[in-house]
């Protein structure tokens, strides 16, 4: 199985702030920004002097990135291609990891699915299947 990183996902509460302060570190908007409402997030991705990161905000009151919120988390998960989802998925449950939620289309992605794992050690990972 063949995973290739694609982003790290950052929580945040504003997404123009965030860039902002993100430009200090050489970071632009790479793309247009997305709305998913079946994720209730926004978001936006930035390409710069790291690796790319995608910023995401809650569309209303409650969502996903709450936990995170509460916690006092940004950095919360790891992105990474690949072209068989469903193998992928296999591979990473045979390894103690969770599904956190369920395969779904992702606008961020062009209508490619998603997935959320939790690994054993409470890394979340986000699969994007890449056809």
């Amino acid at each position: 199985m063949k995973l290739q990183f694609h982003h790290i996902g950052v929580a945040c509460r504003d997404l123009d702030s965030e860039t902002r302060r993100l430009a200090a570190l050489g970071y632009v908007p790479e793309g247009r920004d997305f709305t998913d409402p079946i994720q209730g997030v926004a978001g936006r991705f930035l390409a710069g002097g790291g690796p790319r990161l995608e910023l995401l905000t809650l569309l209303g009151e409650g969502g996903v990135l709450v936990p995170w919120f509460k916690a006092g988390v940004k950095l919360y998960h790891l992105g990474y291609e690949t072209a068989d989802l469903p193998e992928a998925v296999a591979h990473l449950k045979a390894a103690g990891a969770r599904v956190m939620v369920s395969p779904a289309q992702a606008v961020a992605f062009g209508g490619r699915k998603i997935t959320f794992l939790m690994l054993p050690n409470m890394l979340l990972i986000e699969l994007i299947a890449t056809t």
